[in-house]
């Protein structure tokens, strides 16, 4: 919830990954000069199952960059009905402040950054435009 905290995680991880190991990150940018839509919903279905996600921002606090978000999950099988609802608080970024994140962690460079689509063969450079982003993060060998 806090940059420090971030930071340290991003150096527990790289202590953890042997040279040359990546470290696969997936989270939501703030795009810059982009209102941010208060819900989006998807489906799924495999088999006779059927999953519907919707997902709310209850709260954005700028100043301190914490996000309040709610995701409802209605999962369907036949005549059977399984509802969930969780709520949980994110650190938001935009890209400048990612860069700056992982500026301060040496340790670790940014090989590739992804959309939603995960497509391997359209990687993309990070910008001002992303929002939900999927970074390979690989812990550098010594030089």
């Amino acid at each position: 919830m806090t940059e420090q905290a971030a930071r340290g995680h991003l150096r527990c991880v790289a202590g953890s990954l042997r040279p040359g190991g990546i470290y696969i990150l997936g989270l939501h940018l703030r795009p810059l000069g982009v209102d941010e839509q208060d819900t989006m919903s998807w489906t799924e279905r495999r088999g006779g199952t059927k999953v519907t996600a919707t997902l709310r921002a209850l709260r954005t606090d700028l100043r301190r960059r914490i996000e309040e978000l709610q995701v409802w999950l209605l999962v369907l099988r036949g005549s059977k009905k399984l509802h969930l609802r969780y709520k949980f608080r994110f650190r938001t970024y935009t890209a400048r402040q990612f860069r700056g994140l992982l500026g301060s962690v040496p340790s670790l460079e940014l090989c590739d950054v992804y959309d939603f689509r995960y497509d391997i063969k359209q990687p993309f450079t990070l910008n001002d435009e992303m929002a939900y982003s999927v970074f390979v993060l690989r812990r550098r060998l010594p030089s």
